[in-house]
């Protein structure tokens, strides 16, 4: 399986059709059909580590001040507690709890009912340890490495820049910021490299850094998702723009 990390920017994507919605439809279209889908999302972001282990997650609308509709929304894919268990052992000896509570948040689900609209893949849901730097993150992806070839589809689900207090809220569309290119341009170019250190300190990056990844949440899942690749596998940007200037909505597909 191909690993994906999708950048998820507004949760009202998930009642939209746009560029961005039509491109995750297309994303899932061309890939083969998963036996299961492992998300790590930027809103399950916690002390330790976690796993969806129930049969059927619910929908999670964690989120405030949105049109009635957008709460409405149910995301009505089984778990997989099989899957739940299996990525316990591959991630020993680091401690990994079953959650029987969490379910899906909005940065799985808004993106999968696009990716896969008629919710019959299984999905299961890994937590962030919020408590833990990016090169342990980046360390958990690689034990998963196996699972594609247990037929597994793993995608994070965060943005590469996000910067929420420099967002254009309103109707009117923004140009991005020349700080948001810059690190995107230079993250692009680091992946396209295969040169995953940089990425892992990514705090060195130069004052940009700051400002487009204020808080580690929603960059931290393109780690797990570097973290899969193997050499020289392709890396590809099926999903790219930016939404009111500050957010990226870059998509990165390896394999």
């Amino acid at each position: 399986m191909p690993v994906v990390f999708f950048g998820h920017g507004n949760p009202m994507n998930a009642i939209q059709s746009n560029a961005w919605t039509e491109a995750w439809n297309r994303v899932g279209a061309a890939m083969p059909r998963p036996r299961a889908i492992l998300s790590v999302s930027a809103h399950w972001y916690v002390p330790g580590t976690a796993v969806t282990a129930m049969p059927s997650p619910r929908t999670i609308h964690d989120f405030g001040g949105f049109p009635r509709e957008l709460y409405h929304v149910v995301y009505p894919a089984p778990g997989d507690p099989a899957l739940a268990s299996r990525v316990q052992s591959l991630l020993a000896p680091t401690p990994v709890g079953l959650d029987g509570h969490w379910g899906l948040d909005h940065g799985t689900w808004s993106v999968l009912r696009h990716v896969f609209p008629e919710a019959d893949v299984p999905v299961v849901q890994l937590g962030i340890d919020e408590t833990q730097p990016p090169a342990f993150h980046y360390e958990l992806g690689r034990r998963l490495a196996s699972l594609r070839d247990e037929g597994v589809l793993v995608i994070g689900s965060g943005n590469l820049v996000h910067n929420l207090h420099a967002y254009g809220w309103g109707r009117h569309s923004m140009e991005p910021y020349d700080w948001a290119v810059r690190f995107e341009k230079v993250v692009r170019d680091l992946m396209r490299a295969g040169e995953h250190g940089p990425l892992i300190a990514y705090e060195a990056l130069a004052r940009d850094a700051l400002l487009c990844v204020p808080t580690p949440d929603h960059y931290l899942p393109l780690l797990y998702v570097l973290g899969l690749r193997r050499p020289e596998e392709a890396v590809s940007f099926p999903v790219e723009g930016f939404d009111g200037g500050s957010i990226s909505m870059l998509s990165v597909r390896l394999g």
